[in-house]
């Protein structure tokens, strides 16, 4: 088995609608990265306003998230994207941080 051990992982979901899962799909997958001692990387509220919305977007403080509708098609909102770019960007941090 490859050692894993402080080694970073972050997530990035999409569902078929604004209840399907995301963050229960983030949440889940968690467990087994903690007993690999893996370090994982969210999304804060405080760096992700976007979250804080009654609108039908991804983002959540687990993951980079979108909604693809129930059929698969629909495209992530230009928040979701700005979401996604803010993890990259903490993720790049925390990487050259544990270098």
């Amino acid at each position: 088995m490859a050692n894993w051990k402080g080694k970073w992982q972050v997530f990035f979901t999409s569902t078929g609608s604004i209840h399907g899962g995301q963050e229960t799909t983030t949440i889940t997958s968690l467990i087994s990265l903690f007993h690999f001692g893996i370090i994982f990387v969210g999304l804060s509220y405080s760096e992700n306003q976007e979250q804080l919305t009654a609108d039908g977007i991804g983002g959540s403080p687990y993951s980079a998230s979108t909604v693809a509708g129930p059929d698969g098609r629909s495209q992530p909102d230009q928040r979701d994207l700005l979401m996604a770019k803010r993890l990259g960007k903490r993720v790049a941090s925390v990487a050259k941080a544990l270098k």
